[in-house]
């Protein structure tokens, strides 16, 4: 019965038994809202001590119903002076943000306002201010959120464009969560089913063919982890920017569309060769979609030691690029398919492996070509066969708008829609501890031929890991479907 002992060990030491424990708990507050000047400001406390601070704030004998506004006087309580007349809203355990008795105080939003209550708070001997993230974190404990709603959360506070916020908010929702949680469900069955087979088949009490089932299922989660790890990051992307690189040869605009673009003179611009030296980053909205827009150094040959640093950033920043946006000096093009293609070849050639897949084509200083050179080089682009291509003027800004929808549609392309199909991985954490769990599925169908106390342990790994994401990892659901399954112990 090892098992069964190491399990009931587990539940000993288990720090989610010990976070059940609510009475000694501090009581805590903060403020929830933004810092500055406001029209209204909330205050927050959250523990067995709120119902006294309230009380004793406002001078009621008697709490308000939980969940409703009440307007009330908020009184100092060491001078009894009236601090603000603003909204008071109690939540009572467990129905509320942290799982604890809560409060909300809602005043106006001026600092001395604000200092006021939580000065008046502070003079409460059973409470302390918050540390950053504990109304979360106790939220986390208490089991209202798991680690993937409490990182959506944290997504849509610092959520910045439209898509991002729709990402966070189905995170938030809960769906990541659900379906990791579902794949540890089903991993803890397979697990249980295998140690009731190590432990109990002596004795028949387990039915035949279980491990032949266990097997399948395993099967089958493995190939759903993959699938599931096969999103291109997109998740990520979406989370952390999407990175997209203008390069070219010195002197074809970078720098000048990158100016159109954020609509600012964010980099230096001038007619001398090699002006831009390092890489320049700016962040933007780009239709709801977050990218990181890079500024690079020209791709030459120089002797400038400076210059050649700056190139071979530029070329390592290429590499890296989720989309390449490939500038090119139209002006200085003859009017032929092998010299729009020319400068392409030289900027693909000067990275190294295959370079990024999604490429734009910008062929820039449109405006110092004719009207009928113009039309003649569309002609040539759209039989040339290149990747998306578009003419412009950084100068006039002509076809600025044209080159946006462009990148728009691939950004389309490569993030999707975050409200579409299956919820995506969003944090890198997710990503190591998914693939860690894939291997040990792996593990599992090379050991279970050889020795099943090793697969079983391979299973308890994948478990673990899955648990680590959600941060719900415990050997009691293991001992609840042995003991519920399988008639042991009559």
């Amino acid at each position: 019965m090892w098992f069964l002992r190491r399990c009931l060990k587990s539940l000993a030491l288990s720090p989610l038994k010990k976070w059940k424990h609510h009475n000694a708990r501090d009581t805590i507050f903060a403020l929830s809202s933004g810092h500055g000047k406001c029209g209204v400001a909330v205050i927050r406390t959250s523990g067995p001590a709120s119902q006294e601070a309230l009380q004793i704030l406002t001078k009621w004998q008697r709490l308000p119903p939980p969940r409703q506004i009440t307007l009330a006087s908020i009184v100092c309580p060491k001078s009894g002076e009236l601090l603000d007349k603003g909204l008071v809203v109690w939540f009572s355990a467990p129905r509320s943000f942290t799982g604890e008795d809560c409060c909300e105080y809602h005043v106006h939003g001026g600092p001395a306002v604000i200092s006021g209550v939580l000065q008046a708070l502070g003079h409460l001997s059973t409470l302390r201010p918050a540390e950053p993230g504990e109304f979360t974190k106790r939220a986390f404990q208490n089991e209202k959120l798991d680690l993937t709603e409490v990182e959506g959360l944290g997504d849509l506070i610092h959520a910045e464009t439209e898509v991002q916020r729709r990402q966070a908010l189905r995170q938030m929702a809960g769906e990541l969560g659900q379906l990791y949680h579902r794949w540890s469900h089903r991993l803890i069955r397979a697990l249980a089913h295998t140690e009731a087979f190590i432990d109990f088949s002596e004795d028949d009490n387990v039915e035949e063919g279980i491990l032949t089932s266990v097997d399948e299922e395993i099967d089958k989660l493995q190939k759903e982890l993959e699938d599931h790890l096969r999103d291109d990051r997109r998740g990520e992307r979406l989370r952390y920017g999407v990175q997209v690189v203008l390069a070219g040869v010195t002197n074809a605009g970078k720098s000048s569309l990158l100016n159109a673009i954020n609509q600012k003179p964010t980099a230096i611009v001038s007619s001398i060769p090699g002006t831009t030296r390092d890489v320049l980053d700016t962040t933007l909205n780009i239709g709801g979609y977050p990218i990181i827009m890079s500024d690079t150094a020209g791709l030459r040959d120089s002797e400038d030691p400076i210059e050649k640093e700056g190139v071979r950033r530029a070329k390592a920043r290429v590499n890296e690029a989720d989309i390449l946006v490939a500038v090119v000096d139209i002006s200085n093009c003859s009017l032929s398919r092998d010299s729009l293609l020319s400068p392409l070849k030289d900027l693909c050639s000067s990275v190294q492996g295959d370079g990024p897949r999604n490429i734009i084509v910008v062929l820039n200083k449109a405006d110092l070509i004719s009207q009928d050179n113009w039309c003649t080089v569309r002609e040539l682009c759209q039989r040339s066969g290149l990747p998306p291509t578009c003419m412009l003027s950084c100068h006039t800004g002509e076809g600025i708008s044209d080159f946006l929808q462009i990148l728009r549609h691939q950004l389309e392309i490569i993030c999707g829609d975050p409200l579409q199909g299956a919820p995506t991985i969003t944090q890198t954490r997710h990503r190591l501890h998914l693939t860690a769990c894939l291997h040990a599925l792996q593990s599992y169908g090379i050991y279970r031929q050889q020795d099943l106390v090793l697969a079983a342990e391979e299973l308890r790994i994948a478990h673990r890991q899955l648990g680590t994401i959600t941060g719900r990892v415990g050997a009691e659901e293991i001992l609840d479907i042995i003991f519920s399954d399988f008639c042991i112990g009559k």
